[in-house]
């Protein structure tokens, strides 16, 4: 294991043998954090707050079979979330993966919402027919998390496309995790983007992980931000445990892509859980799971808040409590809500009427016997 460049973590080295790199020493293209208001600070912590706790609602949720499928947490990457999408307007488009709950809250999608979709229900953000992996919300601009790795990456380059073609002043951001970068989609997408000067952001979340794979054992270039020279891109590598950090970060790649300039930017996160749910996480060692811990973003912004003199101690406990009645109020929220009825499989498998659209259910022939001649029907 070495020294995380950034912030003095534990990441696993490429050889037993490497130097330890020294300590809280920022990449060249990473400046240090500009100073923000004491309400910021406290806004960050509050939506910190809440997407710890709707995770944790979540993965109790799914260990009582409550929530099908699969289901992937934010937790330990809330910094990173609210970082970046701080830095995006109301009009700009979000694409992301599979492990999207935090995303969908902070583009200001209801909790109440958000959760039921996880339970597979009529009130969720995408009627219930989406769950954990697939919410979608044209409102907000989320267009989509996607379960399929690197799936959203042709998407978002599409999309900036159409908004470039358009004259419009908006800009896409697409979140990936770090095992994305290896796959033939990100270089083909990165290069399309470059030539042709697209408004899109692609942000990898870099937790160490790809699924329980070392950054280091998959990628012969760990830092993946470097990658945007092969394109001639603008690049960044920031820590994402520091909220502050990340926005200051994100609004320089937003800015870049607004001016037509598309940006690669790396955020180096921690993955407090398993891949998913259900991941034991195994491959993790006590001592690594107990050193992780110590970087737990949301209990060190906590402490700074409270270190300033921002808040008291019974303010950040306050905080808890609000954003966890929230999560308790969107949990029952989800469970009050209706299950879709069977009648509505089909209903969205395309935008406008097709014809012959098949809407035979699960075991049923594929003609009706009605349909048939009854000579037929009779034997």
């Amino acid at each position: 294991m070495t020294d995380n460049a950034l912030t003095n973590r534990k990441v696993p080295a490429k050889k037993a043998s490497a130097k330890k790199a020294p300590a809280k020493k920022a990449t060249a293209r990473t400046p240090a954090a500009q100073k923000v208001d004491g309400a910021q600070l406290v806004k960050f912590y509050r939506n910190m707050m809440l997407i710890r706790r709707f995770e944790e609602r979540a993965a109790r949720a799914y260990t009582e079979a409550l929530i099908g499928g699969y289901c992937h947490l934010n937790l330990g990457e809330e910094a990173a979330v609210v970082g970046l999408m701080s830095a995006l307007r109301d009009t700009d488009y979000l694409f992301t993966n599979y492990r999207e709950h935090g995303y969908a809250l902070m583009r200001g999608i209801d909790p109440n919402r958000a959760m039921a979709e996880l339970y597979g229900r009529v009130d969720g953000v995408s009627k219930g027919w989406g769950g954990s992996m697939h919410m979608f919300d044209m409102s907000h601009r989320l267009l989509g998390g996607y379960g399929i790795v690197g799936g959203q990456l042709p998407l978002a380059t599409g999309a900036a496309l159409a908004i470039q073609y358009r004259g419009l002043d908006e800009v896409v951001m697409c979140t990936m995790g770090d095992g994305t970068a290896n796959i033939g989609a990100f270089h083909e997408s990165l290069n399309i983007a470059a030539l042709w000067d697209l408004p899109v952001v692609f942000v990898v979340i870099n937790n160490g992980l790809g699924m329980g794979t070392t950054v280091a054992k998959a990628s012969a270039e760990p830092e993946i931000y470097k990658r945007a020279s092969s394109y001639a891109m603008a690049s960044e590598r920031v820590d994402g445990l520091d909220p502050i950090l990340v926005t200051n970060a994100a609004a320089r790649a937003v800015a870049s892509a607004r001016a037509g300039k598309p940006f690669l930017l790396e955020v180096v996160s921690e993955r407090l859980r398993g891949h998913s749910v259900v991941d034991p996480a195994k491959y993790r060692s006590a001592e690594e799971v107990a050193h992780l811990a110590q970087f737990d973003p949301v209990p060190a912004l906590a402490s700074r808040l409270v270190k300033a003199k921002i808040l008291t101690s019974a303010e950040v406990h306050k905080i808890d409590e609000e954003e966890t009645a929230r999560a308790d109020a969107a949990d029952a929220f989800a469970q009050a809500s209706a299950q879709p009825d069977v009648s509505t499989l089909f209903d969205y498998n395309y935008a406008t009427p097709v014809a012959n659209d098949s809407r035979r259910l699960p075991g049923e022939p594929l003609f009706a016997a009605a349909q048939r001649p009854a000579a037929e029907v009779s034997r």
